[in-house]
């Protein structure tokens, strides 16, 4: 069984992280807004910024974290991920 935190992380970097790293863009931006409505989740706004918040994603996408924008727990929480190679 795949926690929904994993869900989360793996949605971000295939619609967000991985298409912008083959356009050959330097960031991506997340919103938490669209990740909760493109998963179709119901009152798991915590959950989709605890996942995108998390060190974890960060590794998991080999990013760095440029911004965090927005409340802590909302839909207009927003990320901006440097997809350079430190």
């Amino acid at each position: 069984m795949v926690h929904l935190a994993e869900q989360i992380r793996d949605y971000a970097s295939r619609a967000f992280i991985e298409p912008a790293r083959r356009a050959g863009r330097t960031e991506a931006v997340i919103v938490a807004g669209e990740v909760h409505k493109d998963l179709k989740l119901v009152n798991r706004m915590p959950a989709v910024c605890g996942a995108l918040d998390a060190q974890k994603f960060v590794k998991y996408c080999g990013i760095v974290l440029s911004e965090r924008d927005g409340p802590r727990q909302g839909a207009t929480a927003t990320w901006v991920f440097s997809l350079r190679k430190f």
